[in-house]
């Protein structure tokens, strides 16, 4: 089913899962709909990353589970599945392919056909300025080129949801504003992002963010307003004042 511009929504209802004695997630609920870009915050160990593969269900829940919704209209995840696309956090690009090459390989990996992908390729090319360097490796480029070029691959499909595993990390800062601005770019062409990051700065720059800890749900909602909530100046305090308690 391919969902073009329908409104969709991710219901995360009570969600837990343990990995032998490690309990990863804690009953965890939450709410992600169009329109917004979501940060789930925390440290390494939260669950993040447990959170996105199960939603993707590369994993199974212990109990709980999750609702795909369309236009408001529950459907089945194998309905839902072929409008997500995940950039992990680890390197997921092959070194030896260029640019040029990558975009060709997921091309033939979604079966799109010839027009669809050159108007794709060439708007989104000019969306992340990697026009001059086609025939440069991934290997050889910067990191943060080489994530716009993950982010690239991941949009090629026209996907409805984006689900980004800390894509920022290890990114210097002018390719960091720059990737956030790719970011609010795909917002308004209306597709749900939801990223995790362990940077502290960049939940401020969500529309909505998720604080995570130990597998918990902290707290969540405007980032904003969580702060006044909790008298911090930001959300390095908040983190700092709770390992205190």
């Amino acid at each position: 089913m391919q969902i073009n511009k329908n409104r969709v929504e991710i219901n995360v209802k009570n969600v837990s899962k343990s990995f032998g004695s490690v309990r990863a997630l804690h009953d965890v609920s939450l709410h992600f709909e169009t329109g917004k870009l979501y940060g789930i915050i925390g440290p390494a160990g939260a669950g993040k990353t447990t959170l996105f593969r199960l939603m993707q269900h590369l994993m199974s829940v212990d109990s709980g589970g999750f609702e795909y919704v369309i236009d408001k209209q529950s459907v089945p995840f194998d309905d839902f599945r072929d409008n997500i696309a995940y950039m992990p956090q680890s390197q997921s690009l092959y070194s030896d392919l260029s640019v040029a090459e990558h975009l060709d390989f997921f091309r033939r990996l979604y079966s799109m056909d010839d027009a669809e992908f050159q108007s794709k390729k060439r708007e989104l090319l000019k969306m992340t300025r990697l026009d001059k360097f086609l025939d440069r490796t991934a290997g050889n480029l910067s990191g943060g080129m080489y994530k716009k070029l993950g982010l690239m691959c991941a949009l090629l499909r026209s996907p409805r949801v984006m689900l980004l595993d800390e894509p920022t990390n290890g990114v210097d800062p002018i390719s960091r504003r720059e990737f956030w601005n790719l970011l609010h770019e795909s917002i308004l062409s209306g597709i749900l992002v939801i990223m995790t990051t362990a940077y502290m700065d960049e939940a401020e720059r969500c529309d909505d963010v998720v604080l995570m800890d130990d597998g918990h749900v902290l707290a969540n909602g405007e980032p904003s307003e969580l702060l006044h909530k909790y008298k911090c100046r930001n959300f390095d305090e908040f983190f700092l004042k709770r390992g205190e308690k």
